[in-house]
C-alpha cells in the first residue's frame, strides 16, 4: 500500500513543486513506484515533467468535479531509467473550489479518487497550491504524511504557524492520522547570516525536524523545469540534484515525525 505524502505550505515560491518533483525522481530512481498529484490550478508540477498543461484534456479538476476515475487521466513521464506517473492539473482546477464547496464531504475527493490507486504505487506525492483553501484540505486529508518546503526567510518561517493550525485543525476534524515528517529547507542561501538564523530557529521553534541537507538556491532548477525535466535528470552531479537524493533516501527509509 502506498504512503501518501502531501508537500504544502501556502506560501508561494518555497519551491515547493521542485521539492515534490525531485523527491519523486530520488524515489523513483530508488527503483519506487511512484505517483505524482498536481493539485495546483497553475498546473507547475504537470509542466515541470515536460508536459502542456493547456494541452490536457482530462486532469485532477474531472477527477474531483466528475468522478472520472483517476486512472483515466494519469501521465507517465520519463525519468533517467525508470518514469513518473503524475495526475495532471491545470487551470479548470481554479474553478473546482467553488464545485467541491457545494459537494458533501468535499474535504474527501481526492482520497476518495486515490483508494482506486493506492495499491498500485509505493508512494504518492501529493503537490498542494499555495493556498490554504479546499484543494489543500483535500490533501492534507487523503495525506498519511506532510512534508512543508521552507524558504529560509521571516515571511515564509512566519507561514509555517499558520500551515501548522491548518495541520491541527485537519487531524481534529478530517484526518486524525496525519503526520508531519520534517521540513525541507529549500532555496537555501548558506552565505546570508539570516537565512542560516531562520533555519537554525524554524526546528526548534516549532518543534518540527528540518530534514538535512538543506537544498542551496540555483538557476539550476528553473532552467530543469523549463526544460520538463527534474534536476536529477537535467544536472544529475549537481548539488541540488545530490541533496535530493538524500532527502529521497531518507523519506523512502523512513525518518523519524
Amino acid at each position: 500500500m502506498a504512503r501518501l505524502i502531501a508537500f504544502a505550505n501556502q506560501k508561494g515560491g518555497v519551491a515547493k513543486t521542485t521539492t515534490t518533483l525531485s523527491i519523486a525522481a530520488a524515489l523513483s530512481r530508488r527503483g519506487r513506484r511512484v505517483l505524482g498529484v498536481d493539485l495546483d490550478p497553475q498546473g507547475a508540477l504537470t509542466y515541470s515533467v515536460g508536459a502542456d498543461p493547456d494541452a490536457i484534456d482530462e486532469t485532477i479538476n474531472d477527477v474531483l468535479v466528475r468522478r472520472l476515475p483517476i486512472e483515466k487521466v494519469i501521465i507517465t513521464r520519463p525519468e533517467g531509467d525508470s518514469s513518473i506517473d503524475v495526475v495532471p492539473a491545470n487551470i479548470d482546477l481554479a474553478g473546482a473550489e467553488a464545485v467541491l464547496l457545494a459537494k458533501t464531504g468535499r474535504e474527501y475527493a481526492l482520497e476518495r479518487a486515490l483508494r482506486e490507486v493506492t495499491g498500485r504505487y509505493e508512494f504518492i506525492l501529493i503537490d498542494c497550491p499555495p493556498s490554504l483553501g479546499i484543494l489543500t484540505i483535500n490533501g492534507l486529508t487523503a495525506a498519511q504524511e506532510v512534508v512543508i518546503p521552507l524558504q529560509c526567510e521571516a515571511l515564509s518561517h512566519r507561514g509555517v504557524g499558520q500551515l501548522l493550525e491548518t495541520l491541527r485543525d485537519i487531524r481534529h476534524f478530517t484526518n486524525p492520522h496525519l503526520e508531519i515528517t520534517g521540513m525541507v529547507a529549500a532555496m537555501f542561501d548558506g552565505r546570508s547570516l539570516h537565512a542560516r538564523r531562520v533555519l537554525a530557529d524554524v526546528g526548534s521553534r516549532y518543534g518540527l525536524r528540518v530534514l538535512q541537507p538543506p537544498v542551496r538556491k540555483s538557476i539550476r532548477f528553473a532552467e530543469a523545469a523549463q526544460a520538463g525535466q527534474s534536476i536529477l535528470s537535467y544536472a544529475p552531479s549537481h548539488p541540488g540534484a545530490d541533496a535530493y537524493r538524500e532527502l529521497g533516501r531518507q523519506i523512502d527509509e523512513g525518518v523519524d515525525p
